[in-house]
């Protein structure tokens, strides 16, 4: 087999992720790099069209990054048997009509998550995508990241022994809009926009934990839009109706119980903006998107309350850093090769739209537990 080109059409690139993670920082180099290689030594290069509804900013990202092909109209390039791959990163409320388009096309789907803005729609795409015959993916780029690599290798490992409890913390600060303009879009805070942090992070948390220590089981929450007023990229105010941070339990596996705080309402004191803590019968690790630290049981200090005296123990002193041995890619972009590996020669993926839609139903369980009160159980869901 010679080298391929790929054409992939690239809806929603005008977006902050869109642009910096999925075209500069993944499509773009791995085509300037000469693309990814494949087993015979042949290469498949990703060639992007660009999708999306700005005649300018599609024009000026084009010829900064010398891409020769843009468009406005989706219709016009979904029936280009030259670019048999759709990919999506547009808001959420807009991807389920062009993936509905891009299936019925014919062509290899992969997007962002969450992958529709119901569990019902979510499925039905699955099940249209599978009825297709066309390869699909969703993306899961926690997965991908040194952090996260170095925790696999210690569960791998058996580093932990018997897994007890996952604890999670996640979030940062996003200004009001008033004094400092918000480092997130209007549309993240308006439930009618899809806009809220169950929709946006459960689907995460869902895959790191499915992936990384078994299926979800049940589901405990409870939401909160701790700042109700905010004002928009026009200086505008506006009532924050979704959710801006949500304290979820979640059963996973054989037992183990997580425990994970999401919020744009609370300030950093931790290394990185995400950290999962995990705690074993023969170790602990604290993993973020790029660190990890290790604390086995034979050199655990021996703590001991005594609110009377000043403690002599510095505790984060008896942790280990887990060393890279080796070179870490961008998550995206490795995700990334391994789709475009998986649509070539159809190599194993297991971040398909059924595994997205799996995300979904955690987050509308989330949403529900803390309507209700009452801890939510999550039933197996089929596309078929």
């Amino acid at each position: 087999m010679g080298d391929r080109v790929l054409g992939i059409a690239m809806n929603g690139v005008t977006g902050r992720m869109g642009y910096r993670q999925h075209l500069t920082r993944s499509v773009l180099a791995i085509r300037d790099a000469g693309g990814v290689e494949l087993p015979d030594g042949s290469r498949v290069i990703p060639e992007p069209v660009l999708v999306g509804r700005s005649e300018r900013k599609l024009r000026d990202i084009a010829e900064k990054h010398g891409i020769e092909r843009w468009t406005t109209d989706l219709d016009s390039v979904l029936s280009d048997d030259g670019v048999p791959v759709y990919f999506d990163a547009q808001i959420t409320h807009a991807r389920e009509a062009a993936v509905r388009s891009a299936i019925a096309a014919g062509r290899h789907i992969y997007v962002e998550k969450p992958t529709a803005s119901t569990l019902d729609a979510a499925l039905e795409l699955a099940k249209l995508a599978e009825q297709a015959g066309v390869r699909n993916g969703v993306v899961q780029d926690k997965l991908f990241l040194p952090g996260l690599i170095k925790l696999r290798r210690l569960l791998d490992s058996g580093f932990f022994g018997k897994v007890l409890s996952i604890r999670g913390e996640f979030g940062y600060w996003v200004f009001e809009g008033d004094g400092q303009p918000a480092q997130r879009p209007s549309w993240n805070y308006r439930a009618e926009d899809g806009g809220g942090i169950v929709l946006d992070m459960f689907p995460h948390w869902h895959y790191v934990l499915e992936h990384l220590f078994g299926p979800v089981r049940t589901v405990t929450a409870r939401t909160a839009t701790h700042i109700p007023r905010r004002w928009d990229e026009h200086g505008e105010p506006y009532e924050a109706t979704a959710d801006d941070a949500a304290y979820g339990i979640f059963e996973v596996g054989d037992g183990i119980i997580a425990q994970i705080n999401s919020s744009w309402s609370v300030r950093v004191d931790r290394d990185e903006l995400v950290e999962f803590q995990v705690d074993g019968t023969h170790g602990s690790a604290v993993a973020g998107l790029r660190s990890c630290r290790v604390q086995h049981r034979s050199v655990t200090p021996k703590g001991v309350w005594d609110p009377d005296a000043a403690d002599p123990v510095r505790y984060r002193e008896d942790w280990s850093h887990v060393p890279d041995n080796g070179e870490f890619t961008n998550g995206f972009r490795a995700q990334w090769e391994d789709y475009l590996r998986h649509v070539v020669l159809g190599t194993p993926f297991h971040h398909d739209l059924l595994s997205g839609a799996r995300g979904i139903q955690m987050a509308e369980a989330g949403l529900l537990s803390s309507r209700t009160g009452r801890t939510v159980e999550l039933g197996e869901v089929s596309s078929t």
